[in-house]
């Protein structure tokens, strides 16, 4: 053991760090991608025509109730997640 580092209190910050550092962003990124819908195939249309120029008009279905919700559980987690630490902060980290 060193007299100058503490590895459990090391360890704790480290393991908190990749939890919030990682953590977070990722399920806000996990929240816009439940908003944003079901995935299609590039390039083609519902129907699997394409125009000429290779443009193609396509409609964005509306994400269904579970993916929703889902996406406002994950959206509020960040929010909440981002309250908090700030009012970590203003309160002196106590």
């Amino acid at each position: 053991m060193s007299d100058f580092i503490e590895w459990g209190a090391l360890g704790q910050v480290l393991v908190a760090g990749v939890l919030v550092g990682a953590g977070i962003p990722a399920l806000f990124a996990l929240g816009l991608r439940l908003l944003a819908g079901p995935a299609r195939e590039r390039g083609t249309s519902s129907d699997g025509r394409t125009a000429e120029d290779g443009a193609v008009a396509v409609a964005i279905p509306r994400p269904g109730p579970a993916r929703l919700a889902g996406a406002a559980l994950c959206l509020g987690l960040v929010v909440a997640a981002v309250a908090t630490g700030l009012f970590v902060v203003v309160s002196g980290g106590h």
